[in-house]
């Protein structure tokens, strides 16, 4: 009888644990995607990734410190990508990203590789994201944020502008730019018969409320990380091109 009943707890555990029930998941869910569009960008990604890995490895032979450097950004990554905020009518989240921080201490490259093991690990444990999307998310937040953030930090500093404006823009940037790069593949991949703009339009807007504070917040988390590296270890900074050597703090 007891033998029973401890089946019967068991039977009904597991079938709570597997009840379906709505959750809202990071980035751009699992299923969201048609399996062509997901494949799609999963081909699209792969080169980014593998540019990266190599720009990794050529550092990681020239300076012992990148590895544990890589280390300590992808965590930071994956804390602040992992604060869902939900955006109902688009069928994925609000998040910060991080990027604009790992592209200018180790370059766009190695950030989109960054993102990428941040991404598949949120997927496998925290089913945020999914397997399928995982080219598609590793296109917005990993190749579109990094690359945004870092060139607009690049021109930003090339037209004269201080660190911690340029670290804010860089923020700024990458984080907007990941949303722009979500709506769009969103945009491309679920619209169907319809025109492919006026839904481009309607998830950008979706995306306002939460990602326009969200942007000016990695902004300033940028701009702060950024001047505290120029106070603490200028010579990271200096490694990575971000400042030249006469531009170190005392």
């Amino acid at each position: 009888m007891k033998c029973h009943r401890k089946a019967l707890l068991v039977l009904g555990a597991a079938l709570l644990f597997l009840q379906a029930r709505p959750a809202w998941a990071m980035h751009i869910a699992e299923g969201i995607l048609p399996l062509g569009w997901a494949a799609l960008w999963w081909a699209a990604a792969l080169p980014f990734v593998a540019y990266g890995l190599h720009r990794l490895r050529l550092l990681a032979r020239q300076d012992l410190a990148v590895k544990p450097l890589v280390a300590f950004l992808a965590a930071a990554i994956f804390i602040l990508s992992a604060m869902p905020i939900p955006v109902p009518i688009a069928g994925t989240c609000s998040h910060p990203a991080g990027t604009g921080v790992a592209a200018i201490l180790v370059g766009p490259g190695i950030s989109v590789v960054i993102t990428w093991v941040v991404l598949l690990i949120q997927a496998l444990f925290l089913a945020h994201g999914g397997i399928s999307t995982l080219g598609a998310n590793t296109m917005t937040m990993g190749v579109a944020g990094s690359y945004a953030g870092y060139l607009v930090f690049r021109g930003v500093r090339a037209a004269g502008a201080g660190l911690a404006v340029a670290g804010f823009a860089a923020g700024l940037a990458a984080d907007w730019a990941t949303y722009a790069g979500t709506s769009a593949i969103l945009a491309s991949g679920i619209r169907g018969n319809a025109p492919f703009l006026p839904l481009l339009g309607k998830l950008v807007l979706a995306f306002v409320p939460t990602q326009l504070p969200i942007g000016i917040l990695e902004g300033f988390l940028t701009s702060g990380a950024i001047m505290l590296l120029y106070r603490k270890r200028p010579d990271l900074l200096i490694k990575m091109r971000a400042i030249r050597g006469g531009e170190a703090a005392p």
